[in-house]
């Protein structure tokens, strides 16, 4: 019998995340199987008058196409896939591996590869600007352990995230984006951090749950070359199958000049992939009252209670602040107490210390009022 969570889950993604209308082709996308809710969403988009296809793909079959792919192959690969997002009017991207590893010793020129091919044509150039989408995970063994609780204790915990009433947070997040689209100058302080930068002229946007599940933050860019100062992030971040910790950037004039890390030529070597890769693409707040600690997952970290993210690699078009790169890393710094605190000054004005807003219009956006 089908937990009545994922049900509810499916109606969400379906009718709220991407509004299927009658008549439209959603592509549900599969990293590991999940028959059960796979076939609530295509039950639910069948309900919605919708037309659902389903592709599955699998990390460890990945790893292996990988491993000797060449770029004709992939150049090939991302035709087939744009073929056929561009023929859908929506996305639905579900990922449940169960190895966050499993990509770790691919090597990083073929990595490169895939995000110059099937990441770029595929997903940056159709569907993240001319598609409905939704990406999320789905809660499993391996979940679990990273964020050290029980598979059963993990599964309440995902489906309370996750099922949230996210149209009451979008809500509140209409004072937060108000606020910044008229900010010039960020100041963030914290321990082995002092950042300044400017998000003057470039738009905020809300994410409600509309493009992730689970949801929770609002979004800009700072202007490229305005970012000064070092920031030393406070969680671990996978990235290409490796997870940093002790990640610090000092920026002068918006470039990373100097990056260290627990693995710091690996680190480098990501960041002189392209120019892009050394500039900010995106600095985001994240606000999801469920989310408190970090499991090494950026669908989750990244919306964690209290705390930002600040993004080297590409920018987003509809916050976009010049910025081109073939990765786009969100890396977060949580500022509630027991991670340490901070600030975050708006053109001098404190907004939000130790991971609470204090500003009465931002009230609204405080965890026991989103719950």
């Amino acid at each position: 019998m089908r937990d009545p969570r994922i049900t509810e889950l499916a109606d969400n993604l379906i009718n709220y995340s991407i509004r299927l209308q009658p008549g439209e082709k959603v592509l549900i996308e599969n990293f590991g199987l999940q028959r059960d809710l796979v076939t609530a969403l295509v039950e639910k988009a069948y309900e919605a008058g919708g037309y659902p296809f389903v592709l599955l793909k699998d990390y460890q079959v990945d790893r292996s196409l990988l491993l000797g792919a060449e770029e004709e192959q992939l150049e090939l690969i991302a035709h087939v896939e744009a073929t056929m997002m561009e023929k859908v009017d929506a996305y639905i991207g579900l990922r449940s591996g169960d190895n966050i590893s499993e990509l770790s010793d691919v090597p990083g020129d073929k990595l490169a590869l895939w995000g110059k091919t099937v990441g770029t044509k595929v997903h940056r150039e159709i569907r993240v600007p001319k598609k409905k989408w939704v990406v999320l995970r789905y809660p499993n063994h391996s979940m679990a352990q990273l964020a050290n609780m029980s598979t059963a204790g993990f599964e309440d915990f995902y489906f309370n995230v996750c099922n949230l009433d996210y149209g009451k947070m979008s809500h509140a997040m209409d004072a937060l984006v108000a606020l910044m689209n008229r900010t010039d100058k960020v100041q963030i302080k914290g321990p082995g951090t002092d950042l300044t930068f400017s998000i003057k002229g470039i738009p905020a946007v809300k994410c409600a749950g509309e493009m992730n599940i689970p949801d929770g933050e609002v979004y800009t860019a700072p202007v490229r070359d305005s970012v000064n100062g070092t920031i030393s992030y406070n969680t671990p971040t996978p990235y290409q199958g490796f997870t940093f910790e002790q990640v610090s950037f000092t920026f002068k004039d918006g470039k990373i000049i100097e990056a260290t890390a627990n693995d710091t030529e690996r680190i480098n070597r990501i960041l002189d992939s392209d120019e892009g890769a050394r500039y900010i693409g995106e600095f985001a707040i994240g606000v999801n009252p469920y989310i408190l600690h970090p499991m090494k997952d950026i669908l989750f970290d990244e919306k964690i209670d209290g705390s930002f993210h600040f993004t080297p690699g590409q920018c987003y078009d509809d916050a976009f602040n010049g910025n081109h790169s073939t990765i786009h890393w969100d890396i977060v710094m949580i500022q509630r107490p027991e991670y340490g605190g901070g600030e975050i000054y708006f053109d001098d004005q404190l907004i939000r210390k130790d991971g609470r807003f204090v500003i009465d219009e931002l009230q609204g956006l405080n965890p026991e009022n989103l719950k």
